[in-house]
């Protein structure tokens, strides 16, 4: 028993000793985007961002100031220039980048009675109102003279004026504060005013589509009237070519005609010079015959009025003189046969008839 209230009395001792070594002597190590400063006496003994060390917790002051990135939301509701209620949404992101400032300006200590070593006062919440509220101050500048379709349209350009002005503050500088953007996520108009301007968009939207067929058929039959107009022009120009083309052909025919009538006409020239040659050649020819006609006739005569003044027996005698046995035999039959009704009966033996036929007649002399 003596043994076991010695050793209850041992862990009691170790028990209190640690309680008093926890209040007394502790450690802290805090993460690199927490700037921390450690008071003792009212002075700065160490300061920087995500530092360990032990402290002794009755003469020490921690101030722990995040330096990382933070988002603080907002909404608010704004009238345009044209008196119409509008709701802005959006979000300011910003950052500590001068803790010493915004120690001074806000009470940063750290419980250490406690765990969790939360802060002391509620300080470091009202860092994200306060800009939340200059962010309304200068939005609210931005949009006052923006009209309700205007202020709809431009969250993209109040956003960039929101954040130049929010930045160049005097109170955010004072606060150590960077602003590292501003972004507007909607400026909406009431339900009312959304709808009609739904309406007198969805309006606009069917004029433009009805415009647009309008526009699209008008360039349809503007087109159609082109491509006929092209077709008449061809139509045209290949009727005014086939023209041309008659008009050539008749031209060439009516040259070819012509030229075949000044053909014609200079082979009728020539017919007619050859048949004024012709009638001068036979006109010759005649004069020639008739002349020399008129000579034979004329020879023929003087030759008649000899034969005429001549003696018949003589003119027998001069015309037997140059003939053969055979003519002279065919004038005795001549004369026999003038003389027939005086002749009672005459023999003509075949020797004599063949004698008569079968001897060549004598060539007259020269």
């Amino acid at each position: 028993m003596t043994l076991l209230a010695g050793l209850i009395g041992f862990f009691v001792v170790i028990w209190l000793v640690r309680k008093l070594l926890w209040n007394l002597l502790r450690f802290a190590k805090f993460a690199p985007n927490r700037y921390v400063f450690r008071y003792r006496g009212g002075k700065i003994t160490a300061e920087g961002a995500g530092l360990s060390f032990f402290y002794f917790a009755p003469t020490t002051t921690l101030v722990i100031v995040p330096v990382g990135s933070e988002d603080a939301p907002f909404m608010l509701s704004e009238t345009s220039a044209d008196f119409q209620e509008l709701t802005i949404q959006g979000q300011i992101t910003y950052r500590i980048s001068e803790p010493a400032k915004a120690a001074k300006m806000l009470n940063y200590t750290v419980d250490t009675e406690q765990k969790a070593q939360g802060y002391v006062s509620d300080d470091p919440q009202k860092l994200p109102e306060r800009l939340v509220n200059l962010a309304l101050v200068v939005i609210k500048g931005a949009v006052k003279n923006l009209s309700l379709k205007e202020a709809i349209v431009s969250s993209d350009e109040v956003a960039q004026k929101a954040h130049q002005a929010l930045a160049g503050h005097e109170m955010v500088k004072a606060l150590g504060v960077e602003i590292l953007g501003l972004s507007i996520a909607a400026i909406k108009p009431n339900p009312e005013t959304a709808k009609a301007l739904e309406a007198e968009t969805r309006e606009e939207i069917l004029k433009e589509s009805d415009q647009a067929i309008f526009l699209r058929r008008n360039y349809a039959v503007e087109q159609e009237r082109i491509i006929r107009e092209s077709e008449l022009n061809t139509e045209i120009a290949v009727e005014n070519k086939n023209r041309e083309i008659q008009e050539t052909k008749l031209e060439t025919a009516r040259r070819a005609m012509k030229k075949e009538l000044e053909m014609a006409e200079e082979r009728l020239a020539f017919q007619i010079q050859q048949e004024e040659k012709n009638q001068a050649l036979v006109a010759l020819k005649a004069g020639n015959s008739r002349t020399e006609a008129d000579a034979k006739a004329y020879a023929l005569k003087a030759i008649m009025e000899v034969y005429e003044r001549a003696n018949p027996e003589v003119l027998k005698v001069l015309t037997n003189a140059g003939l053969d046995s055979g003519h002279l035999l065919a004038q005795a039959f001549q004369g026999i046969a003038d003389q027939a009704e005086k002749i009672g009966n005459l023999n003509i033996t075949p020797d004599l008839l063949n004698a008569i036929v079968s001897r060549p007649p004598k060539k007259n002399a020269k």
